[in-house]
């Protein structure tokens, strides 16, 4: 079945007997693909019935189908006209892991951050009127992201407008860890009451086909539908919103998903579809560990996914017991991401001292102004792409009350093949200006537990510590000729040429140091451990010649600093734009990371008078 689908045009001409076949070829797909590519899994696996059903029902591209974070689109890429290219997924150049317009007239935004769609999908809507249109709008969102303010935003605006708008509220009990709060607790006592969407459909139907009075009766029931379902069923907060609510629904069943979405689009303003399905349908291992399988590499289907290498992640999730284990004013706050930042052993050791947010970043941090004006030590463990929401409550709720905070910042640089909207690269641009801020990027595991210790008591104000997806790298540091805790030298303290670095991509220019040796050219590395404030001794270091290696934004980088310091113009290598998704070699050659372009660009400063 799954071979004859071309376009979406291709399912309007299936039954639910072909539909229901073609969902399950679909799951086998998926599975044979991402355990060979590594990808989204889970969340793609409960999304086959309904990304079949709104392809079927509507006609993208003219009516636009938005996928909140986007990560859960693979059925959808499959359906229109990707399926050929899914051996590419994730890889340099290859199949984006997220929608991506420059792929697909299918795909509307590139996406990749939680709690965006309604807002998006409203803005089109309101467009399409502008226009004169008469197209749908769908934004798909998770009850994950409907943990994150943004979406808030959107349903109190959309409650208010007209327009052929519907949001569908994936209700699968999970983001990438266990949904906490209260609105999943709210989900829970809708979702024990199914029973009233089948009784409205049922009797819908029999209605109209009653002889002469059917389609009457309908029309009449369905005119007062508000009094009778709140008789039977309380109004729930989104009719409070002023949005129509239809559900909840069997998101696994093809004729209910049918008849649901149906009725939706038959109400021709905006309208909330609650859907209830399963994280992982379809395959044992994610059903049972749907967390697990959010975001896997490459595994055999038949074994299952392996556990990850010990990373930065792991280590920092160790780091930070220990210190708990000492100081009871340790607090932790994840928002959403207790198991990817490694909060796991904290969590269950101090289940009292840490705080789950949900995915509200801004919030987290706010929450954190609390507990430091209270004593409290907070760390907050975030990955750097969804760092960047937090900019106005790090300005004013932490810094201008001068209070202290510790940011756990993970996956800071290159990340690798979710691509340009998870790549760490612009938090120290955003941090840098912030007044009395430090910012440390370890190399080594023990450089990240000293700089955690030295966050908690021995730093004011903010302290961020960044570091990488993945393991320690193996640097060749025999000629380290200075170090302290904020700089090591490598090579000699004194030479005309000097390259300045951090973080990770200090394996690059050592290799690119020794090389250039070998060629009869001598340079010093600099590596920076606190690369904010720029530590003065690594100053006197700097030759009369300094090319600067950034694996962040050029424009307000460190590159940039230390040129304002020095007063002069200085050689920068640095990211000056997104970032596509590959793996990690591929990215730092396509940015000139790698080592053979940092010995051509020292040979050419070499070569200046």
């Amino acid at each position: 079945m799954l071979d004859k689908i071309n376009s979406p045009e291709d399912l309007k001409k299936l039954n639910y007997r072909e539909l229901t076949v073609l969902c399950e070829e679909i799951r086998t797909f998926l599975l044979e693909n991402v355990s060979k590519t590594g990808g989204h899994l889970s969340s793609n696996l409960g999304v086959v019935e309904l990304s079949v059903i709104l392809h079927m029902l509507f006609n993208s591209p003219h009516d636009k189908i938005i996928f909140d974070v986007g990560h859960q689109s693979y059925v959808h890429k499959i359906l229109t006209g990707r399926m050929g290219q899914f051996s590419s997924l994730r890889s340099f150049g290859g199949l984006s892991g997220f929608q991506a317009p420059d792929e697909s007239e299918h795909d509307i935004f590139s996406l990749g951050h939680c709690s965006t769609s309604i807002s998006m999908g409203l803005g089109l809507s309101a467009a399409d009127m502008l226009d004169g249109g008469n197209n749908y709008i769908v934004s798909i969102i998770g009850d994950g992201s409907m943990t994150g303010g943004l979406a808030y935003e959107g349903l109190n605006n959309a409650g208010i407008r007209n327009g052929r708008y519907i949001i569908i509220l994936n209700d699968n009990e999970m983001s990438i860890s266990k949904n906490v709060g209260a609105l999943p607790r709210y989900l829970s006592k809708i979702r024990i009451k199914p029973w009233y969407l089948k009784f409205k459909i049922f009797t819908k139907r029999f209605l109209t086909h009653i002889p002469l009075i059917g389609k009457w009766l309908a029309g009449f029931i369905e005119a007062y539908k508000v009094k009778l379902k709140n008789y039977f069923y309380q109004s729930t907060m989104f009719e409070q919103m002023g949005l129509i609510y239809v559900g909840p629904v069997d998101g696994h069943s093809i004729r209910d998903l049918n008849e649901a979405i149906t009725q939706a689009k038959a109400y021709e303003r905006p309208v909330l579809l609650h859907i209830c399905t399963v994280k992982g349908k379809g395959y044992d291992f994610t059903e049972q560990n749907a967390d697990d399988y959010h975001g896997v590499g490459k595994f055999d289907p038949v074994c299952g996914y392996c556990p990850k290498d010990y990373s930065f992640s792991n280590h920092f999730g160790k780091a930070l017991t220990q210190l708990a284990d000492a100081d009871d004013k340790i607090c932790a706050i994840t928002a959403a991401m207790c198991k990817g930042t490694c909060v796991e052993e904290f969590s269950n050791k101090y289940p009292n001292r840490v705080f789950d947010v949900g995915i509200a970043e801004q919030h987290a941090v706010s929450f954190a102004a609390g507990l430091s004006k209270s004593g409290y030590i907070p760390i907050f463990a975030v990955y750097s792409t969804f760092l960047q929401r937090t900019y106005d409550q790090l300005l004013h709720d932490i810094s201008l009350q001068n209070l202290r905070l510790v940011l756990a910042i993970d996956r800071a640089g290159l990340t690798g093949e979710d691509g340009k909207t998870h790549h760490g690269i612009f938090d120290v641009a955003m941090l840098s200006h912030i007044p009395n801020i430090t910012i440390f990027s370890p190399v080594y595991y023990n450089e990240l537990e000293n700089m955690l210790q030295n966050a908690c008591y021995d730093e004011n104000g903010i302290t961020a510590i960044r570091y990488p997806r993945g393991c320690e790298p193996s640097l060749n540091d025999e000629t380290i000729v200075y170090q302290d805790s904020d700089i090591s030298v490598y090579g000699t303290l004194d030479c005309d040429i000097s390259i300045m670095t951090y973080g990770k991509i200090t394996k690059n220019v050592l290799d690119a140091k020794y090389t250039l040796q070998r060629d009869g050219i001598y340079v010093n590395v600099i590596r920076l451990k606190k690369i904010f404030p720029i530590p003065k001794q690594a100053l006197q270091y700097i030759g009369d010649k300094l090319l600067f290696v950034e694996e962040g934004i050029k424009v307000g980088g460190i590159g940039m600093n230390i040129a304002s310091i020095l007063n002069k113009s200085i050689e920068i290598l640095a990211i000056k734009d997104f970032v596509p998704h590959g793996d990690i070699e591929s990215l730092y050659t396509y940015c000139g990371f790698d080592s053979d372009n940092i010995c051509e660009k020292i040979k050419l400063l070499n070569e200046r008078q």
